[in-house]
């Protein structure tokens, strides 16, 4: 089983976090235009940002963000509970073993190859980092483009209803499942892929 994920004693939380909620700022504000909330003109921050989140984030050795997510407890306010609850035929997953990924965030600024080098640095981090703690699924809500790249990242992944469209989008609602065969499934789909940018995984609390 992998080991938890231990950060580096070097590594400055407060700058990741800033680095972080900057890239999500560029990322889901800026390119993608959605509606939401932005502290200081320069980070996009909510409400479950909140001291129950976790974040996993790749850095490089200038804490400069190269990829990101935030995991949300699932017996708590999370966003596919409280906000789309219509996108599951039945009832939604929750529980001290289920975690909400959100905000999964590639940094504007990688090319193409680095884009897919940090996204599967990312998938695998999210995996070994659900072994380590006893996290035995995921759940999430994606637009239907993205969730179909999803499902073929080498995990268990199904829709959890029917697409739904919300706005301009088609979004659907999703579940990982995540068992020890799960990094074999990472691999033969050709997307496991060792770390080579630094990992934390930062908790927010009241600082940004």
């Amino acid at each position: 089983m992998p080991a938890p994920i231990i950060q580096s004693p070097d590594i400055d939380e407060v700058a990741v976090l800033r680095a972080m909620f900057e890239a999500r700022k560029r990322v889901f504000i800026d390119l993608l235009k959605w509606d939401l909330p932005v502290l200081a003109d320069r980070y996009e921050i909510d409400h479950f940002d909140n001291p129950d989140a976790q974040y996993l984030v790749l850095t490089d050795t200038e804490v400069r963000h190269r990829a990101s997510t935030r995991l949300l407890p699932t017996d708590r306010p999370h966003i596919l509970a409280d906000l789309f609850p219509h996108l599951c035929a039945g009832p939604v997953p929750t529980g001290e073993h289920v975690r909400e990924i959100t905000r999964f965030c590639l940094d504007r600024d990688l090319k193409a190859d680095e884009r897919r080098a940090a996204r599967n640095q990312l998938v695998t981090a999210l995996v070994d980092h659900a072994l380590a703690n006893d996290i035995r699924s995921y759940t999430g809500v994606a637009d239907r483009q993205w969730f179909e790249k999803i499902r073929t990242l080498g995990w268990q992944c199904e829709a959890l209803g029917q697409p739904l469209r919300y706005g301009s989008q088609e979004l659907v609602a999703l579940h990982i499942h995540i068992d020890a065969k799960t990094p074999i499934g990472l691999q033969r789909a050709g997307i496991h892929m060792p770390l080579q940018f630094r990992l934390s995984a930062p908790r927010h609390g009241r600082r940004a």
